[in-house]
């Protein structure tokens, strides 16, 4: 069975496009000076009514038509200024394109409430377009993934993701009412706030290792100053040494605890400490002695 073939759209001719051929090639001829701006200003003149049609075609998307119609004169003024009539193409030709594509640009970059990728902006007005189409053609449950990717051109995974940025061109305030809730009931209603008791339990996950790893002694002090409360001169008084040894080692400690956590140490002891002295290290084991060769 032989696919009917549809017959092509024909392009909307433009009635309303003036002659301004003579002035293209009187601005080529010219230099910088009033009269190449006076022909350029009497060109953007003739060309605006096209401009405000083309501008109309993107009424009721969300923006007003006089914003929309600035957007495609500030694109007819750059088709005007870059238009190069040697080339032999027609103005008609290359200001059309210009104009929309500033307005889509506009679209793009303005109207969107999140960032979303051009790309996927894309896909979205590919699936908007579709999802139109079929619904004409279709029940009331509306056309599946399949038949959008069918209907559009595009894999099904593109369909989804058209589909999710399809809710991405305007945000909803944090005080909209959620639909079906009883009573007053917005959407700031269900944002958490801040735990604190979260940030405690990873701290404490945190720095778990590293004070297990600890000799005692330091774990002890450590203990003493931030669990009892205890100062440097009382710990120090219980422990037999001086404050100013107390304070050594106590730094010691958080600096091996704060090096671990933040995957700084290389194999040996973090920087900044001090390696205990031999005799620190090893009480009571007998020093090698050497002998007079």
């Amino acid at each position: 069975m032989n696919t009917p073939v549809r017959p092509r759209k024909k392009r909307h001719p433009h009635d309303d496009a003036p002659d301004t051929s003579r002035q293209f090639r009187r601005i080529a001829e010219l230099p910088n000076c009033p009269e190449r701006e006076a022909l350029y200003k009497d060109v953007i003149c003739a060309w605006i009514p096209m401009a405000d049609r083309l501008a109309r075609t993107f009424r009721d998307r969300g923006e007003a038509l006089e914003d929309l119609e600035q957007v495609a004169a500030l694109g007819l003024v750059k088709a005007v200024h870059r238009y190069d009539p040697d080339r032999g193409r027609p103005f008609e030709s290359y200001a059309v394109p210009t104009i929309v594509g500033e307005v889509k640009r506009h679209f793009r970059d303005h109207m969107w409430g999140l960032h979303v990728p051009r790309r996927t902006q894309e896909l979205r007005n590919r699936v908007r377009a579709s999802a139109r189409q079929l619904s004409f053609r279709l029940d009331d449950r509306g056309p599946s993934v399949a038949q959008l990717a069918e209907h559009s051109g595009l894999t099904e995974d593109e369909v989804r993701t058209g589909l999710e940025a399809l809710d991405s061109y305007s945000t909803l305030s944090l005080n909209a009412e959620l639909p079906g809730a009883d009573g007053d009931y917005s959407l700031l209603d269900t944002l958490g706030t801040v735990e604190p008791g979260f940030d405690r339990v990873v701290d404490r996950e945190a720095v778990r290792h590293p004070l297990a790893s600890l000799p005692e002694r330091e774990r002890h002090i450590l203990y003493l100053r931030y669990f009892h409360g205890m100062t440097q001169s009382r710990i120090a008084e219980q422990l037999g040494i001086s404050q100013m040894h107390v304070s050594r080692l106590l730094n010691r400690a958080c600096e091996r605890v704060r090096a671990e956590i933040e995957g700084g140490e290389s194999g040996g002891p973090p920087a900044g400490t001090e390696r205990p002295a031999p005799a620190e290290r090893r009480r009571g084991e007998r020093q090698p002695v050497e002998l007079p060769g």
